[in-house]
C-alpha cells in the first residue's frame, strides 16, 4: 500500500501544473517577533542544556581559575559562533529564496525532481518488498 501511494504521489506531482505563490499570501513577521520565538524555542529545548552540560566541561581546567567563569566564557563563545553562522545561513537562504521565488523554471525542475523521487522510492519499495524471516 505504501509503494502504491508513493507512486500515486509521484504521478500526481509530475502531472500537476505549478502555481506561483502570490507575494500577498506570505505573512511577514517582525524581526523582533521572529527573534523572540527563536530564543524561546532554543531556551526551552532540553537538548541545548544537555549539549552545554556535556560539551563545555571538557574544556574547563580548574587549575586555570574560576570554573564558573570559564564555563560562562566558553558558553558565550559557542553562542556567538552559533549566532554568527546562523545569521550567515539565514541571509544566504533569504537571498537565494528571493531569487528562486516565482522562477517558473526552478519550480518546474523542483516538481520534476520531487515527482521522480516519489516514483523512484515507490518503484523501489514495490520491487524489493519486505524481507520477513
Amino acid at each position: 500500500a505504501g509503494a502504491a501511494y508513493l507512486i500515486y504521489l509521484g504521478i500526481r506531482t509530475l502531472l500537476t501544473q505549478e502555481k506561483v505563490a502570490a507575494a500577498e499570501t506570505i505573512e511577514e513577521k517582525s524581526l523582533r517577533r521572529a527573534f523572540s520565538q527563536a530564543v524561546v524555542v532554543n531556551v526551552l529545548n532540553p537538548k541545548t542544556a544537555i549539549f552545554f552540560f556535556a560539551f563545555l566541561p571538557q574544556f574547563v581546567d580548574a587549575e586555570r581559575g574560576a570554573v564558573a567563569t570559564q564555563i560562562l566564557c566558553f558558553g558565550a563563545i559557542v553562542v556567538m559562533l552559533g549566532f554568527t553562522s546562523g545569521s550567515v545561513y539565514s541571509l544566504l537562504a533569504g537571498g537565494i529564496g528571493n531569487v528562486l521565488r516565482g522562477n517558473r523554471k526552478f519550480l518546474r525542475a523542483q516538481r520534476y525532481f520531487a515527482g521522480s523521487v516519489y516514483l523512484g522510492l515507490g518503484v523501489t519499495t514495490a520491487l524489493t518488498g519486505t524481507n520477513k524471516k
